[in-house]
């Protein structure tokens, strides 16, 4: 079954969702994940393209969007619809609602911020899961 693990701002926090879904992807990466960021658009997408490019100077987190990388080669995708097949890892998802697909994978993360639109949503979500009786986790993060 999978783990969903919900990740919120905390008072210092400097991140928004999108900053925390990169941290959250080079984390996974660097544990030796296979990560699937989704978003909401086409446009969230390479928005988040450009973010893993330079949301820490330090770091390099190997990445492309779905369709145009090698799946194989590429340990984290980006994409607005389904992942590829084989892509069961770890979700990260910034769109608004549940992914249709993410039963499929062992961990989802769900990165929030305090937006009040993001928020509820989030809400609506993690009552989506815990209905369901999928295991959840909440997590405040930091600076």
């Amino acid at each position: 079954m999978t783990q969903v693990d919900f990740y919120l701002p905390g008072p210092s926090a400097r991140d928004n969702r999108f900053g925390l879904a990169c941290r959250l992807a080079d984390k996974a990466y660097r544990q030796g994940h296979r990560v699937y960021l989704h978003a909401a658009s086409a446009e969230q997408a390479r928005h988040l393209d450009r973010l893993l490019w330079t949301f820490r100077d330090q770091s390099f987190v190997p990445h492309g969007l779905a369709g145009q990388a090698d799946a194989a080669l590429t340990p984290v995708l980006l994409g607005w619809q389904p992942p590829p097949e084989g892509e069961n890892d770890v979700l990260i998802n910034l769109a608004p609602e549940v992914p249709a697909f993410f039963s499929r994978f062992r961990r989802l993360a769900e990165p929030l911020d305090d937006e009040p639109g993001i928020r509820e949503a989030g809400r609506e979500r993690y009552r989506f899961y815990r209905d369901r009786g999928y295991p959840l986790q909440s997590h405040q993060i930091g600076a």
